[in-house]
């Protein structure tokens, strides 16, 4: 799958019910932890953690590249330490319904 279909994909199902700190404005704020747990089913690959401001922001590795499908959220990009992580602690970033909405809704978006 293009990264360009992944971005558009999540783009379209990011809202309010994937992260309650969504924003029509700023559509990747809060949805790392959930975008990782996502993508990672989509994908493979690993999830991988880095701390900012006092708290974790979750990404993926795939085939030994960075991923960060929701640095937009950002002013700038973040100084990244590609932390392992696990689907346990991006799943402590979100909650069930968050992830079931975002997942369903990215597999909307991304269908052919």
């Amino acid at each position: 799958m293009e990264k360009k279909t992944i971005e558009k994909g999540l783009r379209e199902a990011w809202s309010i019910k994937s992260s309650s700190k969504w924003t029509a404005e700023n559509p990747a704020r809060g949805q790392c932890g959930v975008t990782a747990l996502v993508i990672r089913d989509h994908l493979g690959g690993e999830i991988a953690k880095t701390r900012i401001e006092g708290s974790w922001h979750y990404y993926n590795i795939i085939d030994g590249i960075r991923q960060d499908f929701t640095v937009s959220q950002f002013e700038r990009i973040p100084d990244y330490e590609d932390r392992p992580s696990s689907r346990a602690e991006a799943f402590a970033d979100t909650n069930e319904e968050q992830y079931k909405s975002l997942k369903e809704a990215f597999q909307r978006a991304i269908r052919p």
